[in-house]
């Protein structure tokens, strides 16, 4: 179906429901995060990737696995390790004696959603190769293309501690995904609810809420959100307000103002709306800035840290006018 702003076709009613029933389902599991959940959906609406930053034991691969099975999506996990060979993410061609000729051994790439748990601690030649499946939507194995899956995300997990054998992603990498969401302790009240609930979520009792298709429908309605002309020029204004920023040395880029208003549309269309609003954009901007932003040494050197500055432009660049879409 083709969808225009009049058409029956277009309808966020529809992505907030479905919205609404991933994350029911989900909370059966995963106590909190529920923001942690909804960015990973910003991901999936819009076909973008996603970082994941928090210490062990804070249910990373636990959200990952949960989303994929709410969407019925299929989901594989690769542990990042020094000696982890790009052939063993894209897979390579085995020789087969009944066919007596080689045929693919696909990787674990090829899944709806891919777990590249602690990205940093693979080999740079692994980051790339990992990198440019996400890019591209498609690997190389001995000269042969294979498309990857649709829908396809990678979602990456870094550890902040524990830096010793570890390759830090050059920043044209870390510009590919499209948002980095830091997954915190949880609160007090939500670790009662994990104690009381831990043979719950051993159980992994969960169920599909939606299907691929469903997830293809709202990412068929993204280009058709409204952006006004305001809403354009507040991104605009962030994103110069970065660059122009005392304490930062490298601000935020096009790809950085796309993925703002790109996240923003689908955080509208979860909210049950056709159109963007200021606060869909407050909503995305500290995710899609965070990894992005590169702050003067002077700067660190004073105990300044990139969400400080982030929240500092959120208070001084003016805001659009309410009601204005």
């Amino acid at each position: 179906m083709s969808y225009t702003s009049s058409s029956r076709g277009f309808d966020p009613a529809f992505a907030k429901s479905l919205t609404d029933k991933i994350l029911r389902e989900a909370s059966k599991v995963v106590v909190g995060k529920i923001d942690v959940i909804k960015y990973i959906l910003m991901g999936l609406y819009t076909g973008g990737h996603v970082l994941l930053e928090g210490v062990p034991g804070v249910a990373k691969t636990l959200i990952a696995k949960t989303v994929s099975k709410t969407i019925n999506l299929s989901f594989s996990r690769i542990q990042a390790t020094p000696d982890l060979l790009p052939s063993d993410i894209i897979g390579t061609m085995v020789f087969d004696p009944r066919k007596n000729d080689f045929v693919p051994r696909k990787g674990p790439i090829f899944a709806n959603i891919v777990l590249f748990d602690e990205i940093n601690r693979a080999s740079p030649r692994t980051q790339s190769a990992l990198l440019e499946a996400m890019q591209e939507k498609q690997v190389t194995i001995e000269g042969v293309t294979y498309p990857l899956p649709d829908p396809f995300m990678v979602i990456a997990t870094m550890n902040p501690i524990e830096m010793e054998g570890t390759f830090p992603l050059p920043e044209a990498q870390l510009d590919r995904f499209m948002l980095k969401v830091i997954v915190d302790y949880p609160s007090r009240e939500e670790t009662i609810k994990i104690l009381k609930k831990i043979h719950v979520i051993e159980k992994f009792d969960v169920h599909p809420a939606a299907s691929a298709v469903d997830l293809k429908l709202v990412k068929t309605m993204i280009p058709y959100v409204k952006v006004s002309d305001d809403i354009l020029n507040y991104i605009i204004d962030l994103i110069e307000a970065t660059r122009n920023h005392q304490h930062i040395r490298l601000g935020g880029s096009p790809r950085a103002a796309i993925s703002i208003m790109m996240a923003a549309k689908a955080h509208a269309l979860m909210e049950g709306r056709g159109y963007v609003i200021p606060d869909d954009v407050k909503y995305v901007v500290k995710p899609v800035l965070r990894h992005r932003l590169i702050l003067k040494p002077e700067a660190e050197f004073e105990g300044i840290t990139v969400e400080s500055v982030i929240d500092n432009i959120l208070k001084t660049v003016p805001v659009p006018t309410p009601g204005v879409v």
